[in-house]
């Protein structure tokens, strides 16, 4: 280290102010030793405890721990897998009984087995990311998820738990003060309270109308507080479940709340642009804050003092996005500007000098609290960054992306030292390879995911070819994928703002090629012809364009629709097109020349997609009029209607053998029906969202459903005695 370095370090431990901003910045440019901080003993930290200076101080880094799971001591439903086995306790010089043992070991980290429902075999994805917490000890990071509470060891990434039961999203969680239990808040309604140790089910409190979006527990953990999209906070008693005060005044739904570190007071933000401050004891409103925010306010924070509060908004005026404010009198502070897109959440560092902020323009930034400098801006997330959180101990930092990641970044040199991966924000497309055994998926997180069928593995994520979403600086949902018939080459569609097709290697992943498709708004659907000579695309602009695989030259477009086209099949003779609209039609078209052949009308809403049975005799669609309807291929005549799902029904495919098809709704299940005869077969359930996509495997004993709730099930056909595939 040279004498310069120490001396310049030596100063900023003195606490002399003088210097300390100087030497935030030289730390952070980088400038002296490019070694020094990898071989410095003690950790600085952006946490000081001077008032401006950012003091290096001996924080105590959490050891990288093993993390045992917990043995569950009660049983829950029948289908699920007791995960916490603990082989070193079952010595035996037996070798089937070792081999068995080896053998439930496995299962016990295949966390894609899980709390599966009922009949599915694994679940590829862990569904998409709406909060993260850590437990107040450091050693759990929790995981608010589309399924359930997901646990993680924030030392090694390790997967330790998943807590199921809600029915709709887990949108909110928090720790009590002990560390002990954990509140979830869901589009169920509904907020539940778990042991942490167990996973049991302590109790459920029911009285919002609407979606529970927050939820907090006070500083003593004796009260709950929860925020719903009707537009109202509820205080509940913890013990007892008790609803005790309801806090109206809102004119919105609640986006966020936080209790005071004394317990006392309560602040809440809404869509409907405020701040407001509340008794907690009485239920009083206290006070709205005169704001500086011109838009929607997402996030809102006690500095751990409980002495200023911090907001975080949709405000497009620069400048405006982050407030500060005097909790007591609700003076606005200062405004910390510098992020290029909306802030979405907002978090004070344990000692309260420092914040970091999360922002739809993909990074993170830390802020001085005293003087609102900008201390540094932590970048790796591809998409938009939503939820941050600082770790007990103020070490670490987590944050949650759309990209389907959560980073964990070290407070001392912005390094992310782990990510957490696989949790993606919605499928809307998959297919499976020719041969079954890979199945690729896709959707709201601009990624492609490949998954090995039988080891469960995610082995290949493709990214990079689609642009930025048509709306907005987030990337481009990918809203369809397709294999081509020698499963060599991957198709995918999407939303970005150049409406492109992309193909890709299957067995590298690399980008073929990107052709802009001269559509004019963003693509629902694509298809490859059973030749594997000809893509066709369908679009948001009411058309389908047809297009050389190999050159990506534009060879004609279909015009009729009068609305969004939504899906497009090719039959088996390549003959014919079938397309699929938000007009409420379905249109047959001549793949040669383009022309126009037959309209098949009869649903009474948007036809969302469409299926032929592989003999080419038979067409079903499948509505947001809740039915599905099959059709004569040859003469258009209606056949019959399916009736029995009680939402849109989103997907609907035919078995390769003909006898079975799938449908998937809005209702959150899955029906079987037998094709000839439309008899409801069997229906499955378990999902907390719309499913989105349904496929069948080649060989036909499987199926696969993907959902708005960011995960893939694999079910097991053969399991089911009464199918006939």
């Amino acid at each position: 280290m040279k004498n310069d370095d120490v001396a310049l370090i030596q100063r900023v431990l003195s606490g002399d102010n003088a210097f300390s901003t100087l030497a935030v910045v030289l730390l952070i440019l980088g400038f002296g030793n490019s070694n020094f901080l990898a071989r410095f003993q003690k950790p600085y930290s952006f946490d000081a405890t001077a008032e401006i200076a950012i003091e290096i101080i001996d924080t105590p880094i959490l050891a990288n721990l093993e993390s045992k799971l917990d043995v569950r001591t009660q049983a829950k439903n029948a289908n699920v897998l007791v995960r916490q086995n603990k082989p070193d306790d079952q010595q035996t010089n037996n070798s089937t009984t070792i081999s068995e043992d080896v053998q439930k070991e496995e299962t016990v980290k295949d966390y894609t087995q899980w709390e599966l429902p009922e009949k599915a075999k694994k679940r590829f994805g862990k569904g998409g990311i709406n909060e993260i917490a850590y437990s107040p000890d450091g050693t759990k990071l929790a995981v608010a998820s589309a399924i359930g509470i997901w646990f993680y060891n924030p030392q090694t990434g390790e997967e330790l738990d998943l807590f199921t039961g809600h029915t709709g999203q887990v949108y909110s969680i928090a720790f009590s003060s002990n560390g002990n239990t954990i509140v979830s808040a869901s589009d169920d309604k509904t907020i539940r309270l778990w042991d942490v140790e167990t996973g049991k089910h302590l109790q459920m409190l029911s009285g919002h109308t609407d979606t529970v979006y927050q939820v907090r527990f006070s500083s003593d953990g004796e009260t709950i507080v929860s925020g719903s999209d009707d537009e109202t906070l509820r205080l509940w008693d913890v013990e007892t479940g008790k609803h005790l005060q309801t806090l109206s005044g809102h004119t919105g739904w609640i986006e966020s709340i936080a209790f005071s570190p004394d317990g006392n007071t309560i602040v809440s933000t809404s869509s409907d642009s405020t701040i407001r401050l509340w008794d907690a004891n009485t239920g009083e409103h206290l006070r709205t804050l005169s704001t500086e925010h011109t838009d929607r306010i997402y996030s809102v924070a006690f500095s751990p003092d409980g002495n200023t509060i911090v907001s975080a908004s949709d405000d497009t005026i620069e400048g405006k996005t982050i407030c500060l404010w005097h909790a007591h009198t609700g003076e606005h502070i200062r405004t910390l500007s510098g992020h290029t897109d909306s802030v979405i959440s907002v978090a004070f560092s344990p000692t309260g000098h420092i914040i970091a902020s999360a922002s739809h323009d993909g990074t993170l930034r830390l802020w001085h609290v005293n003087t609102g400098e900008h201390l540094r801006t932590l970048s790796g997330h591809t998409d938009n960054v939503f939820n941050v959180v600082f770790s007990p101990d103020g070490s670490t930092i987590a944050s949650a992306s759309h990209d389907g990641t959560i980073c964990i970044w070290d407070i001392r040199t912005s390094e992310n030292i782990r990510t957490l991966s696989d949790h993606i924000s919605g499928v809307y497309s998959l297919a499976f390879s020719p041969d079954g055994s890979t199945i690729v998926g896709a959707g709201g997180d601009s990624n492609i995911r490949l998954w090995n069928r039988h080891t469960n593995e995610n082995f290949r994520t493709l990214s990079g070819g689609h642009g930025r979403a048509f709306y907005g600086a987030h990337g481009a949902s990918i809203n369809s994928v397709a294999f081509s018939p020698d499963g060599k080459t991957i198709v995918s569609g999407s939303d970005d703002r150049n409406h492109t097709i992309c193909l890709w290697n299957a067995d590298t992943g690399e980008n073929i090629r990107t052709f802009s498709t001269e559509h004019t708004s963003w693509i629902y659907h694509i298809a490859v012809s059973p030749d594997g000579n000809t893509i066709i695309s369908a679009s948001a602009d009411n058309t389908l364009r047809l297009w050389d695989m190999k050159t990506g030259k534009h060879i004609r477009t279909l015009t009729g629709h009068t609305d969004t086209v939504t899906c497009v099949v090719f039959t088996p003779d390549e003959y014919m097109i079938i397309s699929a609209s938000d007009d409420n039609t379905l249109r047959l078209w001549d793949m040669k020349t383009g022309k126009h052949i037959r309209t098949l009308t009869g649903h009474t809403e948007t036809v969302n997609c469409v299926a032929l049975s592989p003999d080419g005799n038979t067409i079903i669609s499948a509505s947001n009029d809740k039915t599905l309807r099959l059709w004569d291929m040859k003469t258009g005549k209606h056949i019959r209607t399916l009736s029995g799902h009680t939402d849109k029904i989103r997907c609907v495919a035919f078995s390769p053998g003909g006898n079975m098809i799938i449908s998937g709704s809005g209702d959150k299940t899955l029906r079987l029906w037998d094709a000839h005869t439309g008899e409801h077969i069997r229906t499955l359930s378990g999902y907390t969202t719309s499913i989105k996509t349904v496929a069948f495997s080649p060989d036909g004993n499987m199926f696969a459903s993907g959902g708005w709730d960011g995960t893939i099930l694999l079910w097991d056909l053969t399991k089911f005695t009464d199918a006939k595939r």
